[in-house]
């Protein structure tokens, strides 16, 4: 196993993988930008190191940074969390084509120019979705329903991706209103083989940035799961993929269709449901396939026990989705033995307007969806958060919803309360 690991990223989930770390008895280094000198992923670590100012592009994105960090302290290893230096380009979509995995519509190539935008959407047909090429969690992305909406967007998305990722790229996709994201969370072992952790439902999304995710999804057959867990693996088995990847789907549960979204070749934020459900630590299983080991589990042996939830817990405006950074005076964790918090903040804190609105995770593990769901419920009611703004009241008017507790929702549920 590693002895030493520099975590390269922020929040809540480099505080996760520090506690990981610990477990396994491997020394910890955090980098921090000067807005996050007294956070807990910080002050857990066995050592910091400060690597720029609070813009991201001058810090958590600043490779010659990081990589000086990890000389200098003699890290054997890096782990770049989700976001930031793990954000990699999309797996080529003629790949997955070739490999028999299900392909919505859409440009393989980025559009380099509104006219050639233009051309791919009235080829593939409108609506649309203009999207960040090097883009993550829903960031860098406008629906078109025609070509003047499109001409409209096009700009605004180059310039977003231009400003957060440094690359401008443009991908056009077919765009569907009525449909389920879910989700597969492959593990690519060291021996070459690929396994499959199940599926998410992320369906609850606000401005195509997801705000619950739950396993197993209640929108899957037995026949669906088994036929989108199988072409998730031939996704990773026909690029030999090494590590923890997630194959990201769109499901029309009227057609009982399936299209392939992207690879996210990283950690997700929502992998603690995953977890859960299967009892392993995805971390863990990470670091086991950077040294080369075997994983803790019996890939033949996987099953899954009980329903798991998540919710993301922003410092926003719980109506129109604002951010709503401060001062944190308050902030006291629900407890109990099927409640999991990941928080990146604690009292005395400061959430601050450099960086997304995530402040922790809530994560709880039911029997079935209907116990996770009364579980959920009352943990969200004990989550105490005074200073910024907050979340928490949506998810109690989710929790109360009767198109969400039915399990039958896609994609538009959230623009449907609001």
């Amino acid at each position: 196993m590693l002895s030493s690991l520099l975590v390269a990223n922020r929040g809540e989930i480099a505080r996760r993988i520090v506690r990981t770390a610990r477990r396994l008895q491997i020394r910890t280094v955090a980098v921090h930008s000067e807005a996050g000198a007294g956070l807990p992923f910080v002050t857990e670590a066995d050592e910091a190191v400060l690597i720029g100012p609070a813009n991201p592009a001058q810090s958590y994105r600043n490779t010659e940074a990081i990589l000086a960090a990890a000389k200098a302290t003699g890290a054997e290893a890096i782990h770049p969390g989700y976001g930031f230096l793990s954000e990699n380009a999309a797996f080529a979509k003629t790949v997955l084509a070739a490999a028999g995995v299900p392909v919505a519509p859409g440009t393989t190539d980025p559009a380099t120019t509104v006219e050639s935008a233009v051309e791919a959407a009235t080829a593939i047909g409108f609506p649309v979705m203009v999207k960040a090429a090097a883009g993550g969690g829903g960031m860098g992305m406008a629906v078109a329903s025609d070509e003047a909406g499109l001409c409209a967007e096009y700009d605004k998305v180059r310039g977003f991706a231009e400003r957060m990722f440094g690359d401008g790229s443009v991908l056009i996709e077919r765009y569907f209103p009525r449909v389920r994201h879910v989700e597969v969370q492959i593990l690519g072992l060291a021996d070459g083989r690929v396994v499959a952790l199940g599926e998410r439902e992320c369906s609850v999304q606000r401005r195509n940035q997801k705000l619950v995710e739950e396993t197993p999804s209640p929108a899957l057959t037995p026949g669906q799961r088994a036929d989108l867990l199988a072409a998730a693996v031939r996704a990773g088995e026909a690029v030999g993929y090494r590590n923890a990847g997630t194959v990201e789907c769109l499901f029309d549960p009227t057609t009982g269709q399936f299209f392939f979204l992207e690879m996210n070749t990283r950690l997700q934020v929502e992998h603690p449901v995953t977890e859960a459900v299967f009892g392993i630590d995805l971390v863990e299983e990470q670091l086991r396939v950077a040294a080369g080991l075997a994983p803790t589990f019996d890939p033949a042996a996987l099953s899954v026990t009980g329903h798991a939830i998540e919710v993301r817990v922003n410092a926003e405006d719980p109506k129109r989705f604002l951010p709503g950074p401060g001062a944190i005076t308050t902030w006291v964790e629900p407890t109990g033995e099927v409640v999991r918090v990941d928080a990146g903040y604690t009292a005395g804190n400061t959430v601050t307007p450099s960086y997304d609105s995530l402040m922790a995770k809530l994560i709880v593990h039911g029997a079935d969806r209907a116990d996770a769901l009364g579980k959920l419920r009352a943990a969200v009611a004990g989550f105490q958060i005074v200073g910024p703004k907050v979340n928490l009241p949506f998810f109690t008017e989710l929790l109360d919803n009767a198109e969400f507790v039915s399990g039958d929702y896609d994609t538009g549920i959230v623009g449907r309360m609001r």
